[in-house]
């Protein structure tokens, strides 16, 4: 018999960001999905507090790193991937377009020549379809663009972390307004997820919940079929793009977006340190 996919969520509410802990089962094997690195932006510090609480828990269950999965390059937060390599071992693995992304960046940022823009900072580049192992438990990289074009859903046994193509129900769908986003690609990626038996568990990246109800991160095919505000069936993909183009139009750009896409590209790292030993980020003004 298959092992039971086990997961442990860890929300970040400065963010609102889910990360997660999937496992076989304790003394076993696991990936990390989505860490968060946290940063202020008043004073430009990092620290690993959320990371670590991901790290206590891989330790307190005597559990093996083997990934850490990274769903796309996320604008809202930094990344603990490279810190928690560093910590626990793993490979980094990211979406195969990773590639369009970090070129479109590199030019926005003017990153430095050496920067690569062959995902070469990652360990692994998964393409759609593409499986894999987390000890027991056998997974699968579910290609879903649209927020951006390297987005990336992972099914392991019943479960499918989703990443930003989907929120709760109450809350809808993610932006397709960022560099290489569109609204069509996204309404395909959500009707492929939602083709999946009406058991399977989704596993949101974040949550924004209305003042009704505490943060939530796990639904259904069948709820998200059934109640999804923004795509629920019936739903058609000319009134989709309608809605989200018009909505996307109104939206703030996401507070650590400039920050949180520089560090990203790179898997976590910071950029290379100047000559006085301190590395820097980049504010480009009057480009986005």
């Amino acid at each position: 018999m298959p092992a039971q996919v086990q997961v442990q969520a860890f929300f970040d509410p400065a963010t609102w960001t889910v990360s997660y802990v999937v496992y076989d089962h304790a003394g076993g094997h696991c990936a990390i999905v989505d860490p968060v690195l946290d940063y202020d932006p008043k004073s430009g510090r990092t620290r690993t507090t959320s990371a670590d609480h991901l790290r206590a828990f891989v330790r307190s269950q005597n559990l093996g790193v083997q990934w850490i999965l990274e769903t796309h390059a996320h604008a809202d937060h930094l990344s603990a991937a490279h810190y928690l390599r560093g910590q626990l071992g793993g490979q980094i693995a990211i979406g195969a377009a990773i590639t369009q992304v970090q070129s479109v960046f590199k030019g926005i940022f003017h990153l430095e020549p050496e920067f690569a823009t062959d995902g070469s900072q990652f360990d692994t580049l998964l393409h759609d379809g593409e499986t894999f192992a987390i000890g027991q438990l056998p997974a699968q990289a579910l290609s879903v663009p649209g927020h951006t074009p390297a987005c990336m859903a992972y099914q392991v046994g019943d479960a499918v972390f989703v990443g930003d193509t989907l929120f709760m129900p109450d809350v809808g769908t993610a932006r397709c307004d960022f560099p290489g986003g569109n609204a069509h690609t996204l309404y395909q990626s959500i009707r492929k997820l939602l083709s999946l038996p009406p058991e399977t568990r989704l596993f949101m990246c974040h949550d924004y919940p209305p003042a009704s109800r505490a943060a939530a991160w796990e639904s259904s095919v069948a709820e998200q079929r059934a109640h999804n505000i923004h795509v629920h069936d019936g739903i058609s993909e000319a009134t989709f793009v309608a809605m989200r183009s018009a909505r996307d139009a109104t939206l703030e750009m996401p507070v650590l977006i400039l920050p949180a896409v520089q560090i990203n590209i790179r898997a976590g790292q910071l950029p290379p340190a100047e000559a006085n030993g301190v590395a820097y980020l980049k504010i480009p003004l009057n480009a986005l």
